[in-house]
């Protein structure tokens, strides 16, 4: 009997380990890196141990550390969680040589699956079917191009040892391929410590459906229905749902037949999830098998009512599975999204800072599974991902009207999120309707409002002026007698917005250039202000830090700063030349050298954060005068890096 759970892991992943290992009668012991001293999964913990720097390199990665915590604590068993060491075959070998007990299947599959190459080839023996491609052993840039040249156009680029689609490119055509090879090599060397790539011809408008498969050490696999991840961008998944609405019975049958066969073929242990590609006409090919539990496991757990960690650990014992396959029942339908730190307005980078508030919104239906809370600090050197949002309906727009309400009111200030992002995906008519394919985002969505530069409307100036005018449950410096009109200077981003307020009763008035708007004031307290607008009550959710505003209001978040009182600042305006970094990361290349023409658009920089490659572009055409980086060094968002100086030809004259 196990006593004792060292979860290898952080974030969600390690509170959401942690609380069914309690639940059981586990002690648990966390381990943390020294930028998540004061993270939510240590404190959740019994105990917990330091394992090293922020880089995860040196810790979260760091097998022997994570082994001698183990040790230092007397855990007998190890659950990995997903990401980081979840996948490493050799993990799981360090484990089993230090007698602790790896809660995930043998290294031997673990090695199998992770490889894009062998995995594929090991489906087809297995009668699975697979996707026609190229699976040559560490193939060179010259076998790929002439094995593209067989397959055809359009193809896709894969790391072999890859996953959340790094080391993937999608090639239109072979003037495009021996420049995507060399950024997929690249980006799988930096991700996964191994440039071996396969080509594969692409599923244009595929859905993408996998089968949460389960198997124990006495011959004994069955598969928990299937969950459609159909909506992704940059081939990371947005939402995931269960069951998928276009799979039958039928289709969920043959499917889940084809996982089995597939666990059973590489002698699995545990929790996993057969990955397959799906086209219009239902016909499915093997994508990949990812041996661990996934992010999306919780639409599962919903409508099967199991506790899949729970499961783990069972068979981590050696017991065999709760429920065979005829048990499995499959109730109502659930919709999980990923609420991330990254900004969709900017081409969706991550996001850092501090938390401010983190208050989700509860309901029947509802879960919330996050590893931050009100304080933390969003660091950039981990994934920005704050929390899973996730609602059970009996039926499927029962639970989409479910997690619509909870994404519009939970409240997370201080850094910029996707969370009006996803509630629009989730009103969407395509995806209301079942229709969204791996396409969505890319032929549904590019022009919405969500992913557009967003000016306050003059309601939102004037919902801000009331919250600043005022205190909770006081009405400051308010009069019945006519007043005069008063200033108030806000700014949002590099936009300025000069406000005469106006009060009278329980009225303000704010009028901004030719308009104005009219609310009435009702209550103000615990960060809700009541007011009346057009006569209509409306509930809007704020917060207050200094002079920072931030208000949660029709859906989405507007963050303002009040500077009336402040000298006007300077701000670098587009195309001035100095290009500074977009997030704090990682510098891997510089493009260009000191004195080098370049145009804009020109990529000058590419920076790593996030485990995911950006590059930093010139934001004018001129001459390279200086550079501040170089490959190796950190940065911090906004820190400049290149400057670009426009040929005097180029420059506007003085007046």
């Amino acid at each position: 009997m196990l006593k004792k759970l060292l979860i290898a892991n952080r974030g969600e992943i390690a509170v959401r380990v942690i609380r069914t290992a309690r639940d059981l009668g586990y002690r648990t012991v966390a381990v943390y890196s020294e930028a998540d001293a004061n993270a939510c999964h240590v404190r959740e913990a019994d105990e917990a141990v330091l394992i090293g720097p922020a880089q995860v390199s040196a810790s979260y990665l760091n097998a022997d550390v994570i082994l001698e915590a183990a040790r230092k604590t007397g855990a007998d068993c190890i659950h990995p969680g997903y990401g980081f060491l979840s996948e490493n075959a050799g993990f799981a070998n360090a484990c089993a040589e230090a007698e602790l007990v790896f809660v995930g299947p043998p290294a031997a599959a673990i090695e199998l699956m992770g490889s894009k190459r062998r995995s594929k080839i090991a489906m087809q023996e297995a009668g699975v079917p697979v996707v026609p491609g190229f699976e040559g052993n560490n193939a060179s840039d010259e076998e790929l191009i002439a094995a593209a040249r067989d397959i055809g156009y359009p193809l896709m680029i894969k790391a072999s040892a890859g996953g959340g689609g790094r080391g993937m490119r999608l090639v239109e055509d072979e003037s495009q391929l021996a420049d995507n090879i060399a950024r997929a090599r690249s980006e799988a060397k930096q991700a996964f410590g191994d440039d071996e790539l396969i080509l594969e011809k692409a599923v244009l408008q595929p859905r993408h459906v996998e089968i949460q498969v389960f198997a124990d050490s006495h011959g004994h696999a069955v598969y928990l229905g299937e969950r459609d991840c159909s909506i992704q961008r940059r081939h990371q998944k947005v939402v995931e749902e269960a069951p998928s609405p276009f799979v039958t019975p039928e289709l969920r049958q043959a499917m889940g037949e084809a996982a089995v066969k597939a666990a059973l073929a590489c002698d699995y242990r545990g929790a996993g999830t057969v990955e397959f590609l799906v086209d219009s006409d239902r016909n499915f090919y093997f994508l990949e098998m990812n041996t661990r539990l996934q992010v999306e496991h919780p639409v599962t757990e919903l409508i099967t009512g199991q506790d899949l960690v729970a499961w783990q650990l069972a068979v981590a014992e050696g017991r065999p599975l709760p429920l065979t396959q005829d048990d499995i029942v499959l109730n109502g339908h659930a919709i999980e999204v990923r609420l991330y730190a990254e900004d969709p307005r900017n081409g969706f980078t991550p996001q850092t800072g501090q938390l401010e508030r983190f208050e989700p919104a509860t309901g029947e239906g509802i879960r919330f599974d996050s590893g931050v809370c009100t304080g933390d600090t969003v660091s950039p050197h981990y994934d920005p991902m704050l929390a899973k949002v996730i609602a059970w309906g009996q039926d499927r727009d029962e639970a989409r009207r479910r997690l619509l309400r909870t994404l519009e009111d939970s409240q997370v200030f201080g850094v910029v999120t996707n969370q009006h992002f996803l509630g629009r995906v989730i009103d969407h008519p395509v995806f209301a309707a079942g229709e969204a394919t791996t396409a969505f985002l890319e032929q549904h969505f590019s022009d919405d409002p969500s992913m557009a530069p967003h000016a306050p409307t003059l309601r939102e100036l004037a919902v801000a002026a009331t919250i600043l005018s005022t205190q909770d449950n006081q009405q400051t410096a308010w009069s019945n007698a006519l007043a005069t009109r008063i200033p108030l200077t806000l700014t949002h981003g590099d936009n300025r917005f000069e406000l005469l307020v106006r009060h009278q009763g329980q009225r303000l008035q704010v009028s901004y250039e030719q308009q104005s708007c009219e609310l009435e004031w009702v209550s103000q307290e615990n960060g809700q202000l009541c007011f009346i607008d057009n006569g209509v009550r409306h509930r809007c959710q704020y917060h207050r830090s200094g002079d920072h505003l931030y208000l949660q209001l029709s859906g989405h978040t507007v963050h303002l700063c009040d500077v009336t009182h402040q000298p006007p600042e300077s701000s670098a305006l587009s195309g001035s030349g100095q290009v500074r970094a977009t997030m704090d990361g990682a510098i891997v290349a510089v493009m260009v050298e000191e004195g080098q023409q370049v145009r804009q658009g020109d990529v000058l920089v590419v920076l790593e954060a996030m485990k995911m490659e950006h590059p930093v572009k010139a934001d004018r055409d001129g001459k390279v005068t200086q550079l501040h980086t170089a490959a190796g060094n950190q940065v911090r968002r906004q820190q400049l890096l290149v400057e670009v100086h426009a040929d005097s030809a180029d420059e506007s004259p003085l007046t």
